[in-house]
């Protein structure tokens, strides 16, 4: 599906009555939240449920007048992602929703042939997962554990991958695009070897996702078992670190009452002083291997148009490699310090 094809389509303005009559392949919306979550998106995230579906024509114009070979999926469920990631502020979710895709299209280690199986080796080291429970907010907890990575078995790429698929899945959900999520970061036997892999552009590129590149709430980032190096490691980020992202990280060394503080220890496995059992990574690996069809299929309509030209993307890879290649060799001692 060419985003050229399904903005020609795309012709009633926004708040027509008679939109469906001109996309009947288009799926309907059907608002799965809560009153509760109703409410909560309302007050947080300005979404009017009577307004709602006129928001989304709103955005989709909006594409297809600034960018008619975005080559993007124009579903309402698809476009509502960016409404609410961004307070249905219409400029700043269609900024988004073209960062998505230049995100995507400048990292072809990253965004190339991405499907489950392809990260089948991550998903069973237990670099990344998603607990079983919900935090009190009703937020999912992204578990991350670099100590799982042997950087001899594959690059650093393909956890960066790993961790862009399970971001995709939770953001399916409605629950997750008004809740957010949290990370929880355990830094436990990182070496200086194994920070090293994670120098400046690939810094830059993660943050970049993120923070401007992706529909998804980052509430909260607790590190956990940090040790000195990671204080190098917070050096490569912090500059690409807005200030309100930059104020949800919270280090809590080896003190697990500081991270209960944050996390209850009722939803945390043994290994982070909860009550929650072993962590178990394979219920997660098992949902999202069996989402490979629907990968296939959602990624599918995120088309590279032909005839796209660099004025539409917003990145520049290779001015971006050689800029951070030049930070690296600056950040480097700061690492031998720290370590």
């Amino acid at each position: 599906m060419s985003g050229d094809s399904d903005c020609t389509r795309t012709s009633p303005s926004a708040g027509s009555p008679s939109d469906n009559e001109f996309l009947p392949d288009r799926p309907k919306y059907v608002c799965s939240l809560s009153p509760d979550l109703i409410t909560k998106a309302r007050e947080e995230l300005q979404e009017k449920p009577e307004w709602r579906l006129r928001d989304v024509q709103a955005l989709r114009d909006m594409v297809c007048k600034d960018y008619p070979s975005l080559g993007t999926c124009l579903d309402d469920a698809f476009l509502l992602r960016f409404l609410r990631a961004r307070k249905f502020d219409y400029d700043r979710a269609l900024q988004l929703l073209v960062n998505y895709h230049t995100c995507r299209r400048s990292w072809p280690e990253v965004f190339n042939h991405l499907k489950p199986s392809a990260i089948k080796p991550v998903l069973e080291s237990g670099f990344v997962t998603v607990l079983p429970h919900l935090d009190p907010e009703g937020r999912h907890v992204v578990c991350i554990r670099p100590d799982r990575w042997t950087p001899s078995n594959y690059p650093i790429t393909e956890n960066i991958r790993a961790i862009y698929l399970t971001l995709e899945k939770l953001i399916q959900s409605e629950e997750t695009q008004v809740n957010g999520i949290v990370i929880l970061a355990d830094y436990k036997g990182v070496s200086l070897s194994k920070a090293s892999h994670f120098g400046p552009f690939v810094a830059k590129k993660v943050i970049g996702i993120l923070q401007d590149g992706f529909p998804i709430r980052i509430k909260a980032v607790n590190i956990i078992n940090e040790p000195r190096i990671f204080k190098g490691i917070f050096a490569i980020i912090k500059p690409f670190l807005k200030e309100k992202i930059a104020n949800r990280f919270f280090l809590h060394g080896c003190d697990l009452n500081s991270l209960h503080q944050n996390i209850p220890p009722v939803i945390l496995p043994e290994e982070y002083g909860g009550t929650a059992g072993k962590l178990d990574i394979s219920a997660w690996n098992e949902l999202l291997l069996a989402s490979e069809e629907d990968f296939l299929h959602d990624f599918s309509q995120l088309v590279l148009p032909c005839d796209s030209s660099p004025h539409d993307m917003l990145v520049s890879g290779d001015a971006d490699e050689k800029q951070c290649d030049d930070s690296l060799r600056g950040m480097k001692p700061q690492l031998y310090y720290c370590y």
